[in-house]
């Protein structure tokens, strides 16, 4: 089944899921949803088309350079690629994650990252389509440093495949406006009542807490967790209120702005 599909599927899941059990009452048509309607479409399919091509070639010359440069048997690549779909899935569910949850962290962090990831920040009515709000420059920065040597190492594109459908899954129900706790699991896996925590206001809450994507797990080992008994009462960044609301003018902020 195409991603096209899984993606859709999930679309509808969530749309519904909210109108079932909201968590906040958010009007479904609220203030930049034909943005995120941009976004979805835009993040979950041409920016990954467009970056897997590129990465497609980059993984052919970088293979044909190693070979010709006799490097190839030391450099190992695709040691991965004789391993069992099963462990395939679990490593990259794992690793992958780990490491999208430091990217994450370093997007907070480094002032001019910070600029772009601004974007995704601007969210102050949290819900599943916010899952697809951010700055096209942060899904290359992403996958400049994930996707590809995931392929260079060798997993499969079935492993891969499957690790971005539960992603996307796990992204929209953490982003999704449902009321709704999930236990002890909150220790594991990302959740409503976790991820708005990262998106809270600084006037609502402490800042860079809950980087985790797919995986809470790593908040808790790295001491970033933050799950208060209540929900946070304001969602944004400071200067929030100015932030530029047109497309054209959120896809050059992180260039412009100081």
């Amino acid at each position: 089944m195409i991603y096209s599909a899984w993606l859709f599927g999930f679309s509808i899941l969530f749309l519904v899921l909210e109108r079932l059990r909201p968590r906040h009452r958010i009007a479904l048509l609220r203030r930049g949803i034909f943005n995120d309607l941009f976004y979805l479409v835009f993040n979950s399919q041409y920016l990954g088309v467009l970056f897997g091509v590129a990465t497609a070639r980059l993984i052919a010359t970088l293979d044909g350079a190693f070979d010709l440069s006799a490097l190839k048997r030391t450099v190992a690549l695709g040691v991965m690629s004789e391993k069992p779909f099963w462990l395939q899935f679990a490593v990259l569910l794992v690793v992958y994650d780990l490491l999208q949850w430091s990217i994450h962290n370093v997007l907070h962090r480094v002032p001019r990252l910070w600029e772009f990831h601004k974007v995704h920040h601007s969210i102050e009515e949290l819900d599943w389509i916010g899952n697809w709000r951010f700055h096209w420059f942060e899904g290359v920065f992403y996958q400049a440093l994930l996707y590809a040597p995931m392929a260079f190492f060798g997993f499969a594109p079935r492993a891969m495949f499957w690790n971005g459908v539960v992603g996307t899954f796990v992204g929209f129900f953490a982003h999704a406006n449902l009321g709704i706790n999930i236990g002890w699991l909150r220790y594991i896996v990302n959740s409503p009542e976790m991820h708005q925590w990262h998106h809270t206001h600084p006037d609502a809450g402490p800042e860079n807490r809950n980087f985790g994507l797919t995986l809470a797990v790593w908040d808790w080992l790295f001491g970033t967790a933050w799950l208060p008994d209540h929900d946070p009462e304001r969602l944004g960044f400071t200067g929030v209120e100015t932030w530029p609301r047109s497309l054209w003018r959120q896809a050059l902020a992180g260039f412009w702005r100081p």
